[in-house]
């Protein structure tokens, strides 16, 4: 499968406001090795096995962007390395638009990246960006707060807004969101500022942000496509810089080694890290009520998600 250009892309461009969905899928899966090696028996990274059910993760993901967006306006990004496990797999689901990476170098590259070719397609888009390693106990209410942070964020073009889950325990493992003042968009009250983050807190702590109302960071983001760019250029210019660089390739016979010389000359950056903590004002946050959430990361989670799905592990919701 070759490397996916702007000029390549399917996706219909209209006037007036859009909403897309971008799909994580270059991560490596190693936290979760061990099950889906025993599942799949190879090393495929746990979006491309079937984790919970009868479908891979990453098809579950784009049964449920399509919640909230048009089927033509989906976009998936991939890592080379993974061709073996996404080969016939990508063509199978349809997913109209796939940009790979030539290596995986974290989550900033990986969403600057296929964001940059959106912006050639669809400038004034609304994004939905979804990883590709959940599990929801009710995709179509997880989807009602998505067109919420949507609408959001066609009312507030410059903010990006993160789906924060309302804790039920505890867990020590998730980064957590401190909600601040309550924000007036569009006549809705739904979404908050955000306060400040806390990665991995420890359990007495992570019991206290849960009595303070905090929440789980998810990593579902949601924001016009100009303000995620205008995040990752504040905050890691030389980043985005060195793939703006790439532009007047696009397209072109030189794309593809500039892209792979890039890619091996960059170091790996976290954009939960280094792109959404340093500027919490750039934020906000939407509460999920009524839905649990797990980002399957350990067998011990996944276990604990097919004991809450109980019977319906078996069954599709979309049928």
């Amino acid at each position: 499968m070759k490397r996916t250009t702007a000029r390549s892309y399917t996706g219909a461009t209209v006037a007036g406001k859009q909403r897309w969905a971008l799909l994580l899928a270059g991560g490596d899966g190693t936290r979760l090795r061990s099950m889906t090696r025993e599942l799949a028996g190879d090393d495929r990274p746990k979006q491309f096995c079937r984790v919970m059910g009868g479908e891979t993760l990453l098809e579950q993901t784009w049964r449920r962007a399509l919640l909230s967006v048009p089927r033509a306006n989906v976009m998936a990004v991939v890592t080379e390395r993974h061709e073996r496990f996404y080969r016939t797999l990508l063509p199978s689901i349809g997913i109209p638009q796939v940009v790979s990476q030539p290596q995986n170098r974290g989550t900033a590259p990986g969403i600057l990246y296929p964001l940059l070719r959106l912006a050639e397609l669809a400038p004034e888009a609304a994004v939905a960006i979804f990883p590709s390693d959940h599990h929801f106990s009710d995709d179509r209410r997880f989807a009602a707060h998505v067109d919420r942070a949507l609408r959001a964020a066609e009312t507030d073009p410059s903010r990006v807004f993160l789906l924060g889950i309302i804790p039920d325990t505890h867990e020590a493992e998730y980064g957590w969101i401190e909600p601040g003042a309550r924000l007036a968009i569009g006549g809705e009250r739904a979404a908050q500022n955000v306060r400040q983050f806390w990665e991995k807190p420890d359990a007495g702590l992570a019991e206290t942000l849960r009595r303070r109302g905090c929440v789980w960071n998810s990593f579902v983001m949601v924001g016009r496509v100009r303000a995620f760019l205008d995040l990752i250029r504040d905050c890691l210019p030389a980043l985005f810089d060195a793939f703006a660089a790439l532009g007047p390739l696009t397209g072109g016979p030189a794309e593809s080694e500039a892209v792979a010389s890039l890619y091996r000359r960059l170091v790996p950056a976290d954009f939960s890290r280094e792109v959404l903590s340093p500027r919490p004002e750039a934020l906000g946050v939407i509460p999920v009520w009524g839905v649990t959430w797990s980002d399957l990361g350990s067998p011990e989670r996944v276990l604990r998600a097919k004991k809450q799905l109980g019977p319906r592990i078996l069954e599709t919701a979309y049928a």
